[in-house]
């Protein structure tokens, strides 16, 4: 159990309003607010993912994507997740091995090999979903319907202009 020090009122206050304006006077203002919140939301669910399944965050995404993709390579998961194709690699290599995927040569590109996920991938990827969905709840619970929305539309813009 972690040990919690008590901190006078007067500190807590100040501490409060220093993390406030970190988030309105920086240079760049918009990027740390996004990378923030990208961080609460994923890191706690990627620590309950390894600590619950014993799947690192490369080797989730895989079966994510696989999920709704019928057939990937290892550098279009990269692409799409934006993480090392190194990191991607070391996943596929633990989940052929586990028999969440299936590998077969790609008829396009003999260096490349078409990925595709097993029932057993699936499920595990059925299991892992609701953690997602709890966290994300706790992150955008203040907002309402018509913010979240807003946001929606927000994001698909931000991803569209910015997709590989």
């Amino acid at each position: 159990m972690r040990e919690h020090r008590l901190t006078s009122v007067s500190t807590r206050n100040r501490n409060e309003r220093e993390f406030a304006a970190i988030f309105e006077r920086n240079e760049v203002r918009d990027t740390f607010r996004i990378s923030y919140l990208a961080n609460r939301l994923v890191i706690p669910v990627y620590e309950d993912i390894k600590r619950e399944f014993g799947l690192k965050r490369g080797e989730y995404l895989l079966l994510f994507c696989l999920s709704h993709i019928e057939e990937l390579t290892a550098q279009d998961v990269a692409d799409m997740t934006g993480r090392p194709r190194n990191s991607i690699s070391r996943a596929v290599h633990r989940m052929l091995e586990d028999g969440y995927l299936t590998r077969s040569p790609d008829p396009a590109d003999g260096r490349q090999a078409l990925l595709r996920i097993t029932s057993e991938g699936q499920e595990l990827h059925r299991q892992i979903v609701p953690w997602f969905l709890v966290r994300e709840e706790q992150i955008l619970c203040a907002l309402d319907s018509d913010e979240r929305r807003q946001l929606d539309r927000l994001l698909a813009k931000l991803v569209g202009s910015n997709a590989p």
